[in-house]
């Protein structure tokens, strides 16, 4: 059995964090073990999930403390001796994975699963200026998507991609489970649900989406929008539907764990994204056999049953129109292969022979 440093960065229940975990609950454990490096500050560490698996969490000082981080990383690392590191914090992994080089960790894996986009300067010159070095501490480069691998290490770069795969079981649609969890949300009659899932932040574009949906509502006395997530920007948000007059027709659910019956109650799915390095929950509606509206931004990878429509993100006038036109009940056809890859039990057996074959040699070498 051979364990697996994950470098997680801040936990705050994010999607990153979350397809880790998915892919560390369904893993053969008895070959391959996780520990997760975790900031301190995190919001929402799993400890005792971790832990009742069998591993374990390490907190570590934040980057922004960038001597601390390293300091830190680079003990832990000359400590603990992981035959490998794998790092989920996309530009930034080059600080994780030069540690791990100093430390001499032989297997050291950057992870790429987010790409940048417009409206957030300080972040993205931060990305810009840490992209070239992206390619120059690890062994191995993963991504969750081309399009984010590209983003992250170069078009002509080699890396693998490893799906942001679920288990499809979970969210496969059931009419009784929809009229459940519509009564659970206290629906009533033939209202229109929009769903959003996402965490309050500049990246999701909620604003944009809180446009689009007051326009709309116009049109469509039915339409419900629900928005389930957190983060620092959504006091701001349910400042803006009293702004636009719609404070009463928008739901906020905060962060929920119970997202697969979610998507049961809503009629369709909205991610107006600025970008995205897949958009996982994208998968995860169509899984549920929604019609989704994605932001033309977002890489058309994604769009696994061919029903997904892309829009433009300049003007909500467009997407006003696009939800106003949304039916109650109606749902895309999606078959099971459509979603092959993304098939957490299949995705976790290839993920666990890759990490034993990047080891073989390393752990009897120790």
């Amino acid at each position: 059995m051979i364990r697996v440093a994950q470098v997680m960065g801040y936990m705050d229940g994010g999607g990153v964090e979350q397809v880790v975990m998915n892919y560390y609950r369904h893993i053969d454990r008895s070959r391959v073990q996780f520990d997760l490096l975790v900031c301190e500050g995190s919001g929402m560490v799993p400890r005792d999930e971790v832990e009742g698996l069998g591993g374990r969490v390490f907190m570590i000082p934040g980057y922004k403390n960038l001597s601390g981080y390293m300091h830190t990383l680079e003990g832990l690392f000359r400590q603990e001796r992981w035959p490998i590191v794998h790092s989920h914090v996309n530009a930034l992994s080059v600080f994780p994975l030069r540690a791990a080089k100093r430390a001499g960790v032989p297997v050291r894996i950057a992870h790429s699963h987010s790409t940048s986009g417009r409206g957030e300067l300080a972040k993205n010159l931060a990305k810009d200026a840490l992209r070239p070095l992206s390619n120059v501490y690890p062994t191995h480069r993963m991504a969750c998507s081309r399009y984010a691998g590209e983003w992250l290490f170069g078009k002509g770069a080699s890396f693998e991609v490893l799906y942001n795969a679920i288990d499809l079981s979970r969210f496969s649609f059931d009419a009784k489970a929809r009229a459940q969890a519509r009564t659970d949300l206290g629906l009533v009659g033939g209202q229109t649900v929009i769903g959003h899932v996402g965490r309050f932040m500049p990246q999701k574009n909620h604003r944009f989406l809180i446009d689009a949906f007051a326009l709309a509502a116009r049109r469509r006395p039915d339409l419900v929008l629900v928005l389930v997530g957190a983060g620092e920007a959504q006091a701001l948000a349910k400042s803006w539907t009293a702004e636009r007059g719609v404070a009463d027709r928008v739901m906020f659910l905060g962060q929920r764990d119970d997202v697969d019956r979610l998507y049961q109650a809503f009629d369709a799915f909205a991610l107006p994204s600025l970008y995205e390095g897949l958009g996982i929950v994208a998968v995860e509606a169509q899984a549920a056999r929604l019609p989704c509206l994605l932001s033309d931004r977002i890489t058309r990878e994604v769009d696994v049953t061919g029903t997904v429509r892309f829009l433009p993100i300049g003007d909500p006038s467009e997407w006003a129109k696009t939800l106003a036109e949304v039916q109650p009940g109606v749902r895309i056809n999606a078959r099971r292969e459509d979603f092959e890859n993304y098939d957490i039990v299949r995705a976790a057996k290839r993920l666990v022979a890759h990490y034993l074959e990047l080891s073989r040699g390393v752990v009897e070498a120790q």
